[in-house]
């Protein structure tokens, strides 16, 4: 095999090499995801736990978010506001005052009449859905009575009360409680498994190498055959001038 041909199969085998790892990367990295994915769903299907017990006063959190809670207290229904989606839907987020005096905003449902919203039920009573945390900001101009995300620190000046560090968003069953339609949710991102991570970068940064070591052996194999020709040209210039022949006596 010429030196040319030697260079393409050289890189040949490196891209192959490199296109299998990077192919192996992905499907591990997809594995990391797929596994984050099913951590998030196994939390939201965990059996409920006390709210109350895992907040604490000076707002700290245990692990809880994103998984179902249960919360005894009582609606504010004067400290209600919409949350419009876009789409033609508002959910509705309505105060829930605790034992302590904290308030817990909490997602009842969504409708999709502004004005037809079901009254909040009156007297003390225990409510179950999914805690999460507060929801990032948005810049919609929007009247009074509306949000446009259940952002803490904005929901803060609104109320007077020491909010909880999240909301809670009543499932299909405990909406329809309510007269609402269940409202849709955004669980929190659950942290992928570390290991499948690694592994994927792993491949890849073993892709690169593949590539560069068949670009580099392609390159040596090059290097290699023009240090040949360079000597055999050298030699065959060498050959034709001959050797330095003098008569006798012949003085330098």
């Amino acid at each position: 095999m010429g030196v040319r041909g030697r260079q393409a199969a050289f890189i040949a085998v490196g891209v192959v090499l490199a296109a299998v790892m990077a192919v192996l990367g992905v499907w591990q990295m997809q594995r990391s995801v797929d596994s984050g994915a099913a951590g998030i769903r196994q939390r939201a299907a965990q059996a409920p736990v006390p709210l109350l017990e895992n907040i604490n006063l000076d707002g700290t959190v245990a692990d809880v978010y994103g998984k179902p809670v249960t919360v005894p207290g009582s609606y504010l229904p004067r400290q209600e506001l919409l949350i419009p989606d876009g789409t033609g839907t508002w959910r509705v987020l309505t105060a829930f005052e605790v034992a302590d005096g904290r308030v817990v905003p909490i997602v009842r449902g969504q409708v999709t009449d502004p004005e037809k919203v079901p009254a909040a039920p009156t007297g003390p009573r225990s409510e179950t859905g999914l805690f999460l945390p507060g929801e990032g900001n948005t810049d919609q101009a929007l009247p009074a009575d509306e949000l446009g995300s259940v952002r803490m620190p904005l929901l803060a000046q609104k109320w007077p009360q020491q909010l909880t560090p999240g909301f809670v968003t009543l499932d299909a069953e405990h909406a329809a409680a309510h007269g609402l339609a269940g409202a849709s949710v955004t669980l929190p991102q659950g942290e992928k498994s570390f290991s499948n991570g690694s592994y994927a970068i792993q491949w890849w940064l073993f892709a690169a190498f593949a590539l560069g070591m068949g670009i580099k052996l392609a390159a040596d194999a090059g290097a290699r055959e023009r240090r040949r020709l360079e000597a055999a040209a050298e030699a065959g210039t060498v050959a034709a001038a001959g050797p330095d022949r003098r008569t006798p006596g012949e003085d330098d």
